[in-house]
């Protein structure tokens, strides 16, 4: 398939450049260049951007997508391998097209303290972590995110497709603070995960970072040799979350591809975390879901009643109201698959939606996560390509460490 573009441009140079990976660059002679006939998957080359680890991807023979303006890996060949691999033993994803801010400065707990739903304070020990929502003034959740005691200060992990916006807001409440963000391009993210992950990257590793690793709690990370390790994941099995220098990450994935940990791709990592009952932002939440509609209430903070963290007063008011929609997790047990945006029928409350569907392929059928009237029961019925098709309502996770647990 092919793409006809006519460039118009008054630059002698333009340069497109990744905020972490490869600089692509077009040098424009020209007022008007014609670049004919181009196949769309090398314009999509061309025009994205790529992690440290794009050559890496190609030789292992990935399938690469578009994902929020990154060439990405959506499978290596096998979507439903690679998500029973993580489940039975150890895949590597590249994740380094999420953005990573450290936090620095006097203020910076007090900053974080407003603005997050969840409160660092809770992170007295270093490497600590904790999940939360960065709310907007009416409560809707502008960022999912991940935020790290670095001792002397924090570091946040944020979503690749909420960057600009992300660090606009968070620019935006710091003029308030003595904080320094510092945005970390020079860092690749890789994520180990599955039962054997730990094992296997303690395998490759030398005595004293298997010590650093071994000694890890969940949800914990450590500094080791210029490298971050963490126990932490998206898809509920035990794992690392490794950030280290750009040009030491081609390396260290060779490594594990040779310790048989196999490549990871966009695909598996969703319905992985499906099955974990983990929300994608964008899909199961946005800035006009609150997180009381989102499953996301274990991750408020209300205590102490003093802190002021921004969307505190519109969550106070739908907390004692009851929020009108809830996020359920629905389980279909027939023929047929749960996609995004179909209706979900509540008998005597009203319509939902499915936010997140897919075939589970641990569970053997298909489940979905969906906002639907509070109040609901444990039977609904989804519209199937308009036919009416009985679900079951459940609390998520579906699975967890491999196994049915709801």
């Amino acid at each position: 398939m092919a793409a006809f573009f006519i460039i118009a441009c008054a630059f002698q140079s333009c340069s497109l450049l990744s905020s972490r990976g490869k600089m692509r660059r077009f040098d424009f002679n020209i007022t008007l260049l014609f670049l004919g006939k181009m196949p769309l998957g090398t314009l999509r080359m061309v025009m994205s951007k790529t992690t440290i680890l794009h050559e890496q991807h190609l030789a292992a023979g990935a399938k690469m997508v578009d994902f929020s303006g990154w060439d990405m890996p959506i499978h290596y060949g096998s979507q439903l391998q690679e998500h029973k691999i993580v489940r039975e033993s150890a895949g590597v994803f590249d994740v380094s097209h999420m953005t990573i801010v450290d936090v620095k400065g006097r203020d910076a707990k007090l900053f974080l303290q407003r603005l997050l739903a969840n409160d660092v304070a809770k992170l007295k020990e270093k490497g600590k972590a904790l999940y939360s929502a960065m709310l907007n003034e009416q409560g809707g959740v502008i960022d999912d995110l991940i935020v790290y005691n670095m001792g002397d200060y924090y570091r946040l992990v944020v979503n690749c497709g909420t960057r600009e916006k992300d660090l606009a807001w968070m620019q935006k409440q710091a003029s308030s603070y003595s904080v320094i963000l510092e945005e970390k391009p020079e860092l690749a993210i890789l994520a180990i995960q599955g039962p054997q992950a730990i094992d296997k990257v303690c395998a490759l590793s030398s005595p004293e970072r298997q010590a650093v690793i071994q000694a890890l709690k969940k949800f914990q990370g450590s500094e080791h040799g210029g490298w971050f390790i963490a126990r932490t994941g998206y898809t509920g099995e035990d794992g690392l979350e490794i950030m280290l220098p750009n040009d030491e990450a081609a390396a260290f994935w060779q490594d594990l591809l040779k310790h048989d940990v196999a490549p990871i791709g966009l695909g598996a990592r969703d319905t992985l975390r499906l099955e974990a009952g983990m929300n994608l932002y964008g899909l199961d939440m946005d800035e006009t879901i609150s997180p009381l509609a989102a499953n996301m209430a274990w991750t408020i903070a209300w205590e102490p009643v003093s802190r002021d963290f921004i969307g505190r007063d519109v969550l106070n008011k739908e907390k004692f109201s009851g929020s009108k929609e809830i996020l359920v997790g629905l389980v279909l047990n027939s023929r047929g698959v749960l996609r995004g945006h179909q209706k979900v029928h509540v008998p005597g409350l009203g319509e939902g939606e499915i936010t997140s569907g897919s075939f589970s392929p641990t569970l053997g059928y298909s489940v979905a996560l969906a906002r639907v009237p509070a109040g609901v029961g444990e039977h609904a019925e989804v519209d199937i390509r308009g036919k009416m098709v009985a679900v079951k309502v459940v609390s998520p996770p579906f699975v967890r460490h491999g196994k049915k647990c709801f």
